[in-house]
């Protein structure tokens, strides 16, 4: 069966900071009320939306991984996580 597609939008839903972050670098193209007037200022603030954004992908990713890879080891057998002893005193 064909996994069907979802839109950049569906997904999004699942990385509200990444939604942000493009919400943000939008509001800068649109530039509703000429909140920018000068290239300059203009290609500042892109080039800190999108150090941002690269923070954030790599963050997102770094934390799927680890899920994917928390998944793999509890799913072969004789392999037992080691627990931090609680000290009573």
């Amino acid at each position: 069966m064909e996994k069907k597609k979802r839109s950049l939008e569906e997904r999004l839903v699942e990385h509200p900071k990444l939604r942000l972050r493009f919400e943000e670098l939008l509001t800068l193209v649109e530039n509703e009320g000429e909140a920018v007037s000068r290239a300059d200022e203009a290609e500042q603030r892109i080039e800190q939306q999108l150090r941002g954004l690269g923070q954030e992908v790599l963050q997102e990713w770094a934390q799927a991984q680890a899920a994917r890879q928390e998944r793999a080891w509890s799913a072969r057998a004789g392999v037992t996580r080691k627990e931090k002893k609680v000290s009573g005193g």
